[in-house]
């Protein structure tokens, strides 16, 4: 048996066929309630930041402006997931959820960095902060803010897409928080530059949240080895099936966030007939299933007996990374 006799059927593309997997509609009606509600907060936050004369209001009014767009295109991109794949999308649009997650994350950027240079400019020169108004308004985004992410949390799963987008609201509740403390020492002491001292502590959680959402998502759509996975586990997990003798070419990567996904050249010994090469094969697939969970899987059998310049390279036999 050559390196080509035997190459068992492709399973990557079973998960989509059915398309149920990603469709997901718990997360999108989850994702839809955030949307609506945070919408109507915004509103809220706008008006209140303008009349009560604070910048924590609009900082977190700005970065629900991000939260918003996040929301909606994070929604946008579960639409997408679930179409069906097609000759020209032979892998669906599993990816449109990382790029998502990604959109998401510089956009926490952009508003951690915005709100970083306004708080530092009222700094110093504070300007007049209305502290109930404040509170009252911050009282209101918190509520909203821990429920949305709440909500959104509840339908997470291992989503990138649904984390970027608890990540957005959870930080937002967070900086609702900041706000009606900044409100209560502006109303007790009248220190007006709580307002701006807790933007900027608003600003670091976004920016330290939006800098691990950006590698994280960076990572899968560089096809890196997921998280969880070891490529030294799942290398011995295949070499210990019966009839297997060498493994080499292994790599794994993420379809999405959460599908995972490997390929790898397997090695059998002497010289199998098809039916038995089909087989091993399914014994292996049956192993990644129940060991890693690994169900989109492409196997290429190789025997003994067909030379093979790559196997005797070691580098041949390292995962990617």
């Amino acid at each position: 048996m050559t390196a080509t006799a035997a190459v068992p059927a492709t399973v990557g593309a079973h998960a989509y066929e059915h398309g149920g997997d990603l469709a997901r509609p718990g997360q999108r009606r989850a994702l839809g309630w955030a949307l609506g509600v945070n919408v109507a907060l915004l509103v809220a936050e706008v008006a209140g930041g303008i009349v009560f004369g604070s910048l924590a209001l609009l900082a977190d009014a700005a970065h629900l402006v991000s939260d918003v767009a996040g929301l909606g295109i994070a929604l946008g991109a579960l639409v997408l997931t679930a179409r069906p794949v097609s000759t020209r999308h032979s892998f669906g649009f599993a990816r449109a959820e990382v790029m998502a997650a990604q959109i998401s994350a510089l956009l926490l950027l952009a508003a951690g960095v915005w709100i970083l240079i306004e708080a530092f400019s009222r700094l110093g020169d504070p300007v007049p902060v209305q502290g109930a108004g404040l509170a009252v308004v911050a009282t209101l985004a918190l509520v909203v803010n821990a429920g949305s992410a709440i909500v959104v949390h509840r339908a997470q799963g291992e989503s990138l897409n649904m984390r970027a987008s608890f990540v957005h609201l959870a930080t937002d509740a967070a900086g609702s928080l900041g706000a009606i403390i900044a409100g209560l020492v502006i109303l007790g002491w009248g220190w007006s530059r709580a307002d701006s001292v807790v933007s900027i502590a608003t600003a670091v959680l976004v920016l330290w949240t939006g800098w691990g959402l950006l590698r994280e998502s960076t990572h899968v759509l560089m096809e890196g080895t997921p998280r969880g996975l070891d490529p030294e586990k799942v290398t011995a997990a295949i070499a210990g099936v019966p009839g297997v003798v060498d493994v080499h070419h292994l790599h794994l990567w993420n379809l999405a966030s959460d599908v995972p996904a490997a390929s790898a050249h397997v090695v059998l010994s002497g010289q199998p007939t098809l039916r038995e090469a089909q087989r091993t094969a399914d014994d292996v697939r049956a192993t990644l299933a129940e060991e890693f969970t690994l169900t989109n899987v492409t196997l290429e059998l190789e025997d003994t007996t067909a030379p093979s310049v790559d196997r005797a390279d070691p580098s041949s036999h390292v995962a990617s990374p």
